[in-house]
C-alpha cells in the first residue's frame, strides 16, 4: 500500500542486489565488445542478422549470469565457444548444401582439434584453432585436450546426424526420428563443449580431476537446454525446417513435463557433486535457471529467412 514505510533492510537489501547485478553487467558488456571483435575478424561465419549486435550481447550476458564470480578474462573462452559454437551450427545448416560438405566441416574441425593447422580460407577451423591455442597456455590442457576433442567429435557427430534427419525429412516429411532418438542426440546444442572449454580454462586442480563426471551432468543439464529451446524457437523452425522436439509427436504439456522431471534428477546430481566441485555444480545448477528464464520470452537467433 503507497504511504506504509519499507523496511530500512529491504531497501539496504536492494541497493545490494542492484549493485551486483550492475557489476555482472559490466562482465557482460565487456564480453560483448570481445565477441564483436571476433565477429567483425570472420565477417563470412557471423552474417548479421541472424548474428546480431543483440545475439551477442544476449551470449554475453548468458556467461556472466552463469558464472557472475568469474572475472571478464576468466569468461573469455565460454565467449569464444558459445560464438564458435553459433557459426558451426550457422554454417551445417543454412551453408552446407549436402552430406559431404557437412561431414567436410566435422572432420576438418576435428583435426584442428587434434591440433592440426587449418586450411587457408577455413575461417570456421581459424576461429576454433584461435580457442584451442589459447587454452593450450593453461597447463591442465595437456592432459585435458582428448576430453576437450571428444566433446568436439560428440557435438560434430551430432550435427550431422541431425542434418541427416532434416534431409530425410525434406524427402518424406514421414521420416523423424522419435522424440527420444531426438533428445539423445543433443550435443549438437554445444553447451557441453563450452562448459568443458569454460572449466578447463579456469578450474583448479581438484576441479579438473573431476571433469568425467562434470562432463557426465553437463550432458543432462544439456538435454534440459535443448527442450527448452525448441519451446522457444518452434515458430520459428517450422519457417526454416528445423528439427524441433515439437514435431515429433509431444506437445507442450508433455516437454515441460520432461524438463520437470530432468531438472530434478539434474538437482539431485549436482547436489552429489557438491562435496567434490561446490562452484562447478553452482554453475551448471545457474545454467539451468538462465536457461529456461531466457527461453520464456526470446531466443538467441536473429531474424533470417533461410
Amino acid at each position: 500500500m503507497r504511504g506504509v514505510p519499507v523496511p530500512t533492510t529491504t531497501v539496504v537489501d536492494g541497493l545490494a542486489a542492484a549493485a551486483e547485478e550492475g557489476r555482472i553487467c559490466v562482465l557482460a558488456a565487456r564480453g560483448h565488445r570481445d565477441l564483436q571483435q571476433c565477429a567483425s575478424m570472420y565477417p563470412t561465419l557471423f552474417p548479421s542478422p541472424p548474428v546480431d549486435g543483440a545475439m551477442l550481447g544476449a551470449l554475453a550476458l548468458s556467461t556472466a549470469f552463469i558464472a557472475p564470480w568469474c572475472t571478464a578474462e576468466q569468461l573469455r573462452i565460454a565467449n569464444r565457444a558459445s560464438l564458435w559454437v553459433t557459426a558451426e551450427d550457422w554454417m551445417v545448416d543454412s551453408v552446407a548444401t549436402s552430406l559431404d560438405s557437412v561431414t567436410a566441416i566435422a572432420s576438418a574441425c576435428i583435426a584442428v582439434a587434434d591440433g592440426a593447422t587449418p586450411a587457408a580460407g577455413d575461417a570456421l577451423g581459424q576461429f576454433l584453432a584461435e580457442i584451442r591455442d589459447e587454452l593450450a597456455a593453461v597447463p591442465a590442457f595437456a592432459d585435458a585436450q582428448p576430453l576437450w576433442r571428444d566433446e568436439i567429435d560428440k557435438m560434430l557427430t551430432a550435427e550431422v546426424l541431425e542434418w541427416q534427419w532434416r534431409a530425410a525429412r525434406t524427402a518424406d516429411e514421414r521420416q523423424l526420428p522419435t522424440f527420444v532418438e531426438y533428445l539423445d542426440n543433443a550435443d549438437n546444442y554445444g553447451a557441453s563443449f563450452v562448459n568443458v572449454s569454460h572449466w578447463l580454462a579456469t578450474a583448479d586442480e581438484e576441479t579438473l580431476s573431476h571433469l568425467p563426471e562434470l562432463t557426465a551432468a553437463s550432458r543432462e543439464v544439456q538435454k534440459i537446454l535443448r527442450l527448452v529451446n525448441d519451446m522457444a524457437s518452434y515458430e520459428r523452425d517450422l519457417k526454416t525446417g528445423d528439427l524441433n522436439a515439437l514435431m515429433l509427436g509431444v506437445d507442450r504439456d508433455e516437454i515441460n513435463r520432461h524438463v520437470t522431471e530432468r531438472i530434478d534428477k539434474c538437482r539431485t546430481l549436482l547436489q552429489e557433486l557438491e562435496g567434490t566441485c561446490a562452484q562447478e555444480a553452482r554453475y551448471l545448477a545457474r545454467e539451468i535457471g538462465f536457461t529456461t528464464g531466457f527461453y520464456r520470452g526470446t531466443d538467441y537467433w536473429g531474424t533470417v529467412e533461410r
